[in-house]
């Protein structure tokens, strides 16, 4: 069994938790998340706790255990707290703005970049770094990945959109000729 699948989710006073036909639906101060269950694990709510246990001990039933565990506990922080990722602008005249739910980006190509936010992200942009904020993880993530995707970061001179928390490797490119 997963150690992260068995530990109980404690749910805080302010969040309401609702499991039924498949599904569990967390609904907080900051909003509502729900997601469906896989069909081998079970969700049981005792008092201000969670439990999430798989129903039998097939590979499949193991594998999902401790992962359900995992995004179950990130919904409850999600609308309790959030969730908030940032990223770093690098390079001579490489800059976002924010223009509604619009962020443009100018990465030295030979046009903008209009990138949407999905429902749900919010992004605050300021001189090279972008912050966003929002209760899916998942979502979070997967939006943040996308606006990296634009103009991931080189070797050689670490130029691109970085995590705020990535380390670049840097290479040393040509040694000169003689």
């Amino acid at each position: 069994m997963s150690r992260i699948g068995k530990r109980p989710i404690l749910i805080p006073a302010n969040v309401d938790v609702n499991v039924e036909g498949g599904r569990v639906r967390v609904k907080g101060p900051k909003g509502v998340l729900e997601r469906p269950l896989h069909p081998k694990i079970t969700v049981t709510l005792d008092g201000n706790t969670l439990r999430v246990t798989a129903n039998d001990q097939s590979r499949e039933a193991r594998s999902v255990h401790g992962l359900f565990g995992a995004l179950v506990t990130n919904m409850v922080e999600g609308v309790t707290k959030g969730f908030q990722k940032g990223l770093d602008i690098v390079g001579v005249g490489y800059r976002a703005e924010m223009k509604g739910r619009t962020a443009v980006f100018s990465l030295g190509h030979s046009h903008p970049i209009h990138f949407d936010l999905p429902d749900g992200i919010d992004a605050a942009v300021e001189k090279s770094k972008i912050v966003l904020s929002g209760i899916d993880k998942e979502l979070l993530g997967v939006t943040a990945a996308k606006i990296r995707g634009l103009r991931s970061p080189e070797p050689y001179k670490g130029k691109g959109i970085k995590y705020v928390e990535e380390v670049i490797r840097r290479k040393a490119g040509k040694a000169g000729a003689k």
